[in-house]
Order: structure tokens, then C-alpha cells, then sequence
């Protein structure tokens, strides 16, 4: 009796909590589609008022009785129509679960506390308002940032000008008028915008372009610029994930778009007069997010125009592409730019399903549509391979088990099915290109799924309801190398070790165009002001507004010297204090090859100790020792006069590459490779820093001389690194890291060291 009677005072109790918990009111932000405001309101405020009004009314059944207009005014806290469309207010779960079924209605998040930082990539890189890299550098302050992509759309909040200092004196561009785009779009902050499509039209004499201006009509532009140098944009999402205050890693930069690439095509001539026509302006850096593959240096528009760039001390951002995991598939291996591979930060992106018994399993998703409460018939269909047995099933939650690599199978045919959703049990963790679904989906681990099917055996009428728009931070590991990211050696140029920097690539939220579609729901299109994307587009940008952080911070760093600071101060362990890992290579270690010299820390980039510098002289050096004509280096330098008397592939790179790949009789025999470099330093004082190795596998390696001492600001000091080993070694890959190390101080100076006996051949790519 006793035992009984417990148990029924836990379960009234039980109760008692749960109804607590459903009438507590929380504040929520509330995403509506604006294109649903009946005419019949004079503006948004009004709809929102009257939204929350009928919300309420359906707990008031017997009454026709409208909420008082102070008892409203309590609830319904801010209406928006710029930050996002829609409203937040305090309501309780009951309530909110009302409002849900509300016309327009899209989705909600709890507010939470926000912060000045982006969500969450500048927090996940350390960028804080009290210290380091954004206070010392006045947040790129009056520092210029270039892009060359698909346009911009100047009405989004990421591009207001609240905050931003004036003009700089020196800037020479322009703001071009066009299809739906008016100068008087442009402001402080977005001080240039100019569209190049000339050559396509020279091509096409008959294309039209229906917005030929630099108005953005594919959103790629937009999100780019805005993780660059976007302003703060608070209550930004995507539908409730990903919740807090948006802003680029420069917010105080200017931005210049230069519009050259078109859904009608991208070509080179339009490139190169963009890249041209940034330098001529005056922008201090560029971010280019995109590449060409398989062309020689002297033929890719990206390595000619940059040169220029080079030239007028234009730091230079690219992104490797997204032909990952296999090896020599990154381009943009140009050795005067920095090439940014991608990452994944610590944030998950989770759903929830909750059992009829008032059990729940939690997995990945970032479905878009509304969560439910509504409880749905649960069945488990093993593979769901069959599209004829699922559309047999009914309005049903099927769950179903990835085997043999038949996830993406199995996604398509329940997203063409007419089931009530999806639950599909994977040990696959690289799931990116299946979150954002159109039908309600949970990607869950075996342990979970074992939860999940444990429940449905063990029921004979199993039910679930599902619940989205969760957001995890702090997740670990992370920084992750992305699968996708493309990996070095370079075709173009394999004799400098590339990428060089990891950066956030993946599900960045960044600001997003009003008028293209984000995600499809019910045949529905959805809109949304910000957007999640994946890419090394994505991660691009973040080193430019990195780099803008040290040119505001270093006005007369040279790009080497920027180059140099962001990669020698770069993290090699993630948040477990394990080596990064590699999604790509079955979360092995990740090897410079995909990841470079390690992920990008700005708040150390601040203070590298040594710098690798290097000079115009020193990359024509390189290109002679390519065996290029006279006229291919022209291409590139614009001069008919070279000097080619000391040619050297071996640049003053923060980073070392050696091939053993002899195909001759004599394999065995031992080589050794020297690699000469000069450190500039750049502290206060006398300083010593010592060398160290970490062994290479296979290896021998040696730096001469292992002690370096500095008597003042600015001195140049060398040293060899050797790799001694086969002529062709076994090892695919061998990799450890060179360390300077401050005697005494706080200082690391860091840098890959790669043996390898993948090709070098570049023949190829020569005529």
C-alpha cells in the first residue's frame, strides 16, 4: 500500500509539473511569412496583434471576448519587419502550441541571451568585444573588403551602415546603378558595387540578363560578403536554429561587391575585369570563393589577376573547392594567395522524437517546417527500399535502418512517399547534404535507433510526435576537416604546401536574399532574411575578414606577412586537446594536405613572434624555375623582363612539402631534400627561439641552425630544414610539424612539414 500510494503521489506530482511547466510563459521569436498578411491590415504590428489575439482566444471557447489591449501589448513584446519577419512574445507552451497553427505562422525559437558575435563561428574563433584580435584591430575599422561573386542584396540588415566610420578618403569605386538596384542602395558600409558580364554577353550576343546589376539573384554573393564583414544583426536564424546575433569577422569593414558571376554563366574575361577593377578602387583585401581546375598558372584567371594584387598589397583569400576527400584535387593552389579549407564548427542541429509513453530519442536535422505535438501511428520498416511498400503506409512516422551505404536511397524514397516523416537510424556522420529536408526528418545514432525500436517492439500502437529547431553548442570535437573540403597537393603548383588554413565552412549562417527560397516544405517555398550554407565558399570569407582584423591591426603588413601570422599561430588540436581529425580519412588525424597549417586563431594571428616574408622577386624566381616560357610569365607578371638568373621553387613558405616519388631502378637509395628559410622578428627586444620536430615516419629531419637569436625589432635570420629518406618512399603521406619555440616567452611559431610520394607532375598543365 505504501509503494502504491507513492507511486501515485509521483505521478500527481508529475502532473502538477508538467501543467506548471505548460502555462509558464517563456519569451519566443516568432518567424512569419510576410506574404501571407491579409490586406485587411494596415501593417505588420497590426497582423502580429491579431495573430496573438486568436492564439489566445482558443482558450477562451465560450467567449467572443478579444484580449485587452494592454494584456496584448504585455504579450506581444517587439514587432519586426527589417531583423527578421515576424515578432517575439511571452507565452506560455500551450499558448505557443495555438499560435502554431496560426496562418503564416513558420516556425519559433526560445530567446535566448544573445552577445555581440556571430552565430557562432566568431565565438567558436575566440572573438570577443573585451580582448584580442577585434578590440586591437577596432573591428576592421576603415579596412576595405573586395568580393568577386554572384552580386549582394543591399536591403539586408547585414549591410547596414549603424556604427561604421566614414568613407575612407582613398576609395575610388563606385556604386553602379542597374535591373532593381539604384546607387543610393549603397551607404558605409556597402561602399562599392559594380557587375561585369560583358564577356558573357560577347559570348551570347543573344542572352538577356532579366537583373543586370549587381543585385543578388543567387544568394551566394550575399552570404559570402556578409560572414566577411557583415554589420550586427540581432534575432537572426535559420527558422530557430542557429539563434543570437549575426555579424561578419570584420563588422566594421567596408564592403565592395563586384558582381562576375551570373547564372548564366561565369567566365574568365568578366573575372579578370573584376579583380582589375577591385585593385583599381582600392580595396585592401579580396575573397574570391571560387576556382577554376586543371589549368597551368599562367592560364588560371585567378593566379593572373592576383598577381596584380600581389603587386598593390592586396591580401588575397580563395577557397580550395569541395572535390574532397581524394588527394590533388584542390585548386587555387596559387603560392602568392591563401588557400582556406573548410571546417566544421562545435554546433549541432537537433530534433527530437517524443514517444506516446513520454520517451524521446534526439538526432540531427535541420528540417524548417513546424514541430508538432500531434502523436502519429510509428512503424519500423528496416531499409526503406521499397517506394511502393512506403506509399502503402499511410500517415505514419517511418523508421528506417541505413545499410550498406543506402542512406541516400533510402531519403529520396521517403522523401517521395506520403508518410507523416522520417527517422532513419545511420552510423554515418557526414550528413550535411541530407539535413536540410523538405519532409520531417531525424538522422539517429545506433544507440539511439536501438531506443527507438526497443519502443516500437515492445507497443502494440506506438505513436510519436516530432519536435525541430534545437540548437547544441559546445559539441565536441570540433574544428572537424569537412569530407568535402579538397585536398593538396596542388596541380597547378604542387611545390608550396597547399591549402594553407582551416576556417568554419560548414552550416554558416550568413545573410541571405528576401526573395530566393531557402528550403521547400509541402511543395511550399519557404523565405527566410538569413541562410545556412556548407563550403569552402563559406570558409574564404572568414579568413578575409581575419585578414582585414591584421591589416587594420598592421597596416603595413605585407600579404606574406598576413599569410604568415595566420597560419604559423594556427590551432593543430581541437576542443578535446587531440589532434584535429579528418571526416574525409575516417577521423584519422587530419594531414596538412587537408587541412594546411591547422585552424585559423585570430587572437594569436595578433602576435606570431616570426613572420615569413616574401617579395615580387621571390615569386618570379619560382615561375622561372617552372620552366615556363618567357611570354607564360609575362602572362603573369605583365613584364617582358624577368629576371630568371637564380630560379628557385623553394619560396619563403610558413610551410615545407617534399616528394620521394622517383620512379627509377634505384628506389632505396636515400635523398635529401633542403628547404632554405628567413624568419623576420618581430617582438620587442632580444629573443631566442629553439627549434623541434616532431618525428616523421620513415624520415629523417633536421633544422640548421636549431637556435635563433634576435637583437632587435625587424632582424632576418635563416635557416635549412632537411628531410633526409628513400628516393621513393612507401609512406603515401608522412607529416609532423617544425616549432620555433621563444625561449622564455609566450611565443610558438608552427609549421607543417609534409613527406610524401604522390605525384609532383605538373607536366600536364604546361603546353
Amino acid at each position: 500500500m505504501a509503494i502504491g500510494h507513492h507511486v501515485r503521489l509521483c505521478f500527481w506530482l508529475a502532473i502538477a509539473i508538467i501543467s506548471t511547466t505548460l502555462a509558464q510563459p517563456n519569451n519566443y521569436i516568432i518567424h512569419m511569412d510576410s506574404t501571407m498578411m491579409p490586406k485587411a491590415f494596415a501593417d505588420h504590428h497590426s497582423w502580429y496583434l491579431a495573430t496573438v489575439n486568436s492564439a489566445l482566444s482558443k482558450f477562451r471557447p465560450n467567449t467572443t471576448t478579444t484580449t485587452s489591449s494592454s494584456a496584448l501589448s504585455s504579450k506581444l513584446i517587439y514587432s519586426y519587419t527589417h531583423v527578421i519577419n515576424g515578432f517575439s512574445a511571452s507565452l506560455s507552451l500551450s499558448e505557443l502550441e495555438a499560435l502554431k497553427t496560426s496562418p503564416g505562422y513558420i516556425s519559433s525559437v526560445k530567446d535566448l541571451p544573445v552577445k555581440p558575435d556571430t552565430t557562432h563561428s566568431s565565438q567558436f574563433l575566440g572573438l570577443s568585444s573585451k580582448s584580442g584580435a577585434w578590440p586591437v584591430a577596432d573591428y576592421g575599422k576603415d579596412v576595405i573588403i573586395g568580393l568577386v561573386d554572384t552580386g549582394v542584396w543591399p536591403e539586408s540588415e547585414s549591410f547596414s551602415d549603424d556604427g561604421m566610420s566614414e568613407i575612407p578618403p582613398r576609395w575610388k569605386g563606385e556604386c553602379e546603378s542597374g535591373t532593381q538596384f539604384n546607387s543610393s542602395l549603397c551607404n558605409k558600409k556597402l561602399i562599392g558595387a559594380r557587375f561585369f558580364n560583358k564577356g558573357l554577353i560577347a559570348q551570347n550576343p543573344n542572352l538577356t540578363f532579366p537583373v543586370n546589376s549587381t543585385r543578388d539573384t543567387d544568394g551566394h554573393g550575399t552570404h559570402t560578403s556578409s560572414t566577411a564583414a557583415g554589420n550586427y544583426v540581432p534575432g537572426a536564424s535559420y527558422f530557430g536554429y542557429a539563434p543570437g546575433t549575426a555579424s561578419g569577422m570584420a563588422p566594421k569593414a567596408h564592403v565592395a561587391m563586384y558582381k562576375a558571376l551570373w547564372e548564366e554563366g561565369n567566365l574568365s574575361s568578366d573575372i579578370i575585369a573584376a579583380i582589375e577593377q577591385a585593385i583599381i578602387d582600392g580595396v585592401d583585401v579580396l575573397s574570391l570563393s571560387f576556382g577554376l581546375d586543371g589549368v597551368a598558372l599562367y592560364e588560371d584567371p585567378v593566379a593572373i589577376a592576383t598577381f596584380s594584387a600581389l603587386e598593390k598589397g592586396v591580401f588575397v583569400s580563395t577557397s580550395a573547392g569541395n572535390e574532397g576527400p581524394f588527394f590533388g584535387t584542390l585548386h587555387n593552389g596559387i603560392p602568392w594567395v591563401l588557400t582556406v579549407a573548410a571546417a566544421i564548427i562545435d554546433r549541432d542541429f537537433e530534433g527530437t522524437a517524443h514517444f506516446g509513453n513520454g520517451g524521446s530519442v534526439t538526432g540531427s536535422t535541420l528540417f524548417p517546417g513546424n514541430s508538432s505535438s500531434t502523436q502519429f501511428p510509428i512503424v519500423f520498416l528496416d531499409a526503406c527500399d521499397s517506394l511502393k511498400k512506403l506509399k502503402q503506409v499511410g500517415k505514419k512516422i517511418v523508421v528506417c535502418q541505413d545499410r550498406n551505404d543506402s542512406l541516400g536511397k533510402q531519403v529520396y524514397n521517403v522523401n517521395n512517399a506520403t508518410v507523416a516523416g522520417g527517422l532513419f537510424i545511420t552510423d554515418n556522420t557526414d550528413l550535411e547534404l541530407f539535413l536540410q529536408s523538405p519532409f520531417p526528418t531525424i538522422f539517429l545514432s545506433p544507440k539511439e535507433g536501438e531506443a527507438i525500436k526497443d519502443y516500437i517492439n515492445s507497443n502494440s500502437q506506438p505513436t510519436a510526435s516530432l519536435e525541430f529547431q534545437k540548437t547544441l553548442l559546445g559539441t565536441k570535437p570540433a574544428p572537424v576537416t569537412t569530407s568535402y573540403t579538397s585536398r593538396g597537393p596542388s596541380p597547378s603548383f604542387p611545390f608550396t604546401l597547399k591549402p594553407d588554413i582551416l576556417a568554419p565552412g560548414s552550416l554558416i549562417l550568413a545573410a541571405w536574399p528576401q526573395n530566393i527560397a531557402v528550403a521547400v516544405v509541402n511543395n511550399k517555398d519557404l523565405f527566410s532574411n538569413f541562410n545556412l550554407l556548407s563550403g569552402t565558399s563559406m570558409a574564404c570569407p572568414h579568413a578575409a575578414g581575419l585578414a582585414a582584423l591584421l591589416k587594420a591591426a598592421y597596416p603595413k603588413w605585407s600579404p606574406a606577412a598576413i599569410r604568415s601570422a595566420m597560419m604559423t599561430t594556427s590551432d593543430t588540436m581541437d576542443n578535446t586537446l587531440s589532434p584535429i581529425k579528418d571526416i574525409g580519412d575516417g577521423y584519422q588525424p587530419a594531414s596538412p594536405l587537408a587541412m594546411g597549417a591547422g585552424h585559423v586563431n585570430p587572437n594569436k594571428a595578433l602576435d606570431p613572434g616570426l613572420i615569413y616574408d616574401a617579395e615580387i622577386e621571390d615569386y618570379i624566381n619560382l615561375l622561372c624555375a617552372l620552366n615556363y616560357t618567357n611570354k607564360q610569365i609575362q602572362t603573369i607578371t605583365k613584364s617582358a623582363s624577368n629576371n630568371c638568373s637564380t630560379p628557385s621553387l623553394d619560396l619563403n613558405y610558413p610551410s615545407f612539402i617534399a616528394f620521394f616519388n622517383a620512379n627509377d631502378s634505384k628506389p632505396n637509395v636515400q635523398t635529401t631534400q633542403e628547404f632554405r628559410r628567413t624568419v623576420t622578428y618581430i617582438g620587442k627586444g632580444q629573443s631566442t627561439y629553439v627549434a623541434s620536430v616532431t618525428p616523421l615516419k620513415g624520415f629523417e629531419v633536421a633544422v640548421v641552425p636549431n637556435t635563433l637569436k634576435f637583437k632587435e625589432e625587424g632582424e632576418k635570420l635563416s635557416f635549412v630544414l632537411s628531410i633526409k629518406g628513400p628516393r621513393r618512399t612507401k609512406e603515401t603521406l608522412a607529416f609532423g610539424y617544425l616549432t620555433w619555440a621563444e625561449s622564455g616567452g609566450e611565443h610558438v611559431v608552427r609549421s607543417p612539414v609534409v613527406a610524401t610520394n604522390l605525384s609532383s607532375d605538373t607536366v600536364s598543365l604546361q603546353s
